[in-house]
């Protein structure tokens, strides 16, 4: 994996990302849904990609110096290979050069994975969403990260 590249998200890339949503997710983005954060000025999204396959993305809503990711998925196939970090590294560098003061994100409370790797980037829980997520139904940590 040492040819993974993070790029900025392109039509190119959202029907591989909207078939990530879907391996990953019980209520994944549709391709429209997709293809219209492309024309959001907020948003921010990334895609990490392999000898042009696409391994994973990330995206974020940045508005008034506060930044929400809205998702981080990768591939199965491409788990345990630093894939989610290269991702998070370079949207944490695209909101910081923006002058952003926070980055938020929401998990759910048993993706134990997924919280190590925020804690490891400094992300701390400042809250939670009773019922966050469906199918299933679970609870969500709010978790911060300042700048």
């Amino acid at each position: 994996m040492d040819g993974i590249h993070i790029i900025p998200m392109t039509e190119n890339e959202v029907y591989s990302i909207a078939a990530l949503e879907k391996e990953c997710f019980s209520s994944p983005w549709s391709k429209e849904g997709l293809k219209d954060e492309l024309e959001n000025e907020n948003a921010r999204f990334f895609v990490a990609v392999n000898s042009g396959e696409v391994l994973g993305y990330i995206g974020c809503i940045l508005v008034c110096g506060e930044g929400s990711i809205t998702n981080i998925a990768v591939y199965k196939s491409a788990r345990r290979c630093g894939v989610a970090s290269r991702l998070l590294e370079r949207l944490i560098e695209a909101v910081k050069s923006e002058n952003a003061s926070f980055l938020f994100l929401e998990v759910r409370k048993s993706n134990e994975a997924a919280i190590k790797l925020y804690e490891k980037f400094g992300f701390l829980v400042c809250g939670e969403r009773k019922n966050f997520y469906t199918a299933p139904l679970e609870d969500a940590y709010i978790m911060k990260l300042t700048f």
